[in-house]
């Protein structure tokens, strides 16, 4: 496997925990930093275990996860995208997506696809070490950033409110973009 592949493989599996991460820095308005390096740890984490664990896992569960992975994704980023759009609405405290339950969810649902990628590696033939170390570096540094980018975009400007309706329709268009894309594959 060569070093393009990984870091190419890697940018594709961070990109949707970069577009969550943004809509997370988009609740922060105290420790934006903590908060950056929480949600990092927590994508970063999820995307290594999830390509090693699919790796781990081979063809065994294959036949299991693939005909639901999409489905999956697609209702937890739905869900919480709905429910961050009603609250945005509503004159009570915006959803924190930076809570341990949340940055739970959002961390499966968003490192699903990298499960079904260690399977596909497994197919391959690959040693896993060296992408899954990647995998999450990469993921860690991009989290790190969506959040930080998320942050700034709520500290210079009074539109908060809507900025957190962005954060639940990214949410969304990423669980439909996940599904769209496994139904047409």
């Amino acid at each position: 496997m060569d070093y393009f592949f990984i870091i190419a493989l890697a940018v594709g599996l961070a990109m949707d925990a970069f577009a969550v991460s943004v809509s997370c820095g988009l609740c922060v308005i105290k420790r934006r930093y903590w908060h950056a390096v929480r949600a990092a740890l927590f994508f970063g984490f999820f995307q290594w275990g999830m390509l090693s664990l699919g790796w781990l896992s081979g063809s065994t569960f294959r036949t299991f996860i693939e005909p639901v992975d999409h489905w999956i994704a697609f209702v937890l980023l739905t869900f919480i995208g709905v429910k961050m759009w009603k609250e945005s609405t509503e004159e009570a405290e915006p959803l924190d997506l930076t809570s341990v339950k949340l940055m739970l969810t959002l961390s499966v649902a968003t490192s699903i696809d990298a499960f079904a990628a260690g399977i596909s590696i497994t197919a391959l033939g690959y040693p896993i070490v060296l992408p899954s170390i990647v995998v999450g570096t990469i993921t860690f540094c991009l989290s790190f950033a969506g959040v930080l980018l998320g942050c700034w975009m709520t500290s210079y400007t009074k539109f908060s409110k809507y900025l957190n309706r962005l954060g639940s329709v990214i949410l969304i268009v990423i669980g439909t973009k996940i599904l769209i894309e496994h139904l047409l594959s």
